[in-house]
């Protein structure tokens, strides 16, 4: 069922809650052996960021983030909308034995600017040689580019001469659930694996050869369904439990309520992850056991 979301180009004002530096001779190297996705198009002069995930050695998601080629040679950047610099640092940190690495947490030095809707990418072409750094988005299906710049030499001129308007975080997040997108670590965390996300097409690459957690994948791949399902779903009336809230269908507890936003429209729409050994899609779902329905599951997994 589709959502409608309006594809005016908007702006969003917003802090990375983490941006890296990684340095060193073998930086690329020690990335391409710990990132889900293949890093090699970076080397193309096309390439502006690859999305992927951190995973643990049993295949869960720590952390996810955008890896872009730094302007040095041999220089990275880290960057991820939720996920926690200190989150990613120790994951990365922890694998380093004799690498000649270096990561520096910078991410209280940036601040980003997000351009969403059709026509992002035309505006951000135009903008070329302006300085700071511009990649593809994930705030929604569309068109979204980023731009990050640092704080210290304030924001781009650009942004206010734009004309564009300027929306909040409840704006860009029912833009995101619409989508279908999770946010990591609150839809898709340490308890989850990314497939149960579907993920698999966007963030993992079966073919780039070892990385931690890859035997994981390369199982699941091979067993086919899992058995949770992260989902859309929309609900009624004004309100919704504190997230995270448990979804029952009639008596049993059947998932949680992870992300959740006004529609605009007098209801809600959010991410829940539901099993899919006992909810079918279209299933009506409450808040409590045997409780009246609150809500309903969009989409078919």
């Amino acid at each position: 069922m589709p959502i409608n979301i309006s594809t005016s180009p908007v702006i969003f004002r917003w802090r990375p809650a983490a941006w890296l530096r990684v340095t060193g001779e073998d930086a690329a190297n020690f990335l391409q052996g710990q990132f889900t996705s293949d890093l090699r198009p970076l080397t193309q002069p096309s390439a502006r960021a690859v999305y992927g995930l951190w995973l643990s050695l049993k295949g869960k998601v720590l952390a996810d983030s955008f890896v872009l080629r730094g302007g040095a040679p041999n220089e990275f950047w880290i960057g991820s909308y939720f996920s926690s610099s200190s989150v990613i640092r120790e994951r990365l940190e922890s694998h380093v034995i004799a690498d000649d690495v270096v990561i520096e947490d910078v991410t209280v030095e940036w601040a980003g600017v997000s351009v969403i809707g059709e026509g992002a990418a035309k505006l951000i072409e135009q903008l070329a040689g302006l300085g700071g750094l511009a990649f593809p988005g994930r705030r929604e299906r569309g068109e979204n580019i980023e731009w990050l710049h640092r704080v210290a030499l304030g924001e781009p001129v650009w942004v206010a001469g734009a004309g564009l308007t300027v929306v909040g975080e409840d704006e860009v997040a029912r833009r995101r659930i619409a989508a279908g997108i999770p946010a990591i670590p609150a839809d898709i965390g340490p308890g989850d694996l990314p497939n149960e996300a579907g993920l698999e097409a966007d963030a993992i690459s079966f073919t780039k050869g070892c990385f931690l957690g890859q035997e994981v994948m390369a199982r699941l791949r091979a067993m086919g369904q899992v058995r949770r399902r992260l989902v859309r779903v929309r609900g009624w009336g004004e309100g919704f439990p504190t997230l995270p809230a448990a979804v029952f269908l009639g008596a049993r507890q059947v998932g949680e309520l992870r992300s959740a936003e006004s529609d605009g429209t007098g209801g809600w729409i959010g991410l829940a992850m539901v099993s899919l050994l006992q909810v079918t899609a279209g299933a009506a779902l409450a808040f409590a056991a045997d409780g009246a329905p609150g809500m309903r599951w969009l989409d078919a997994p």
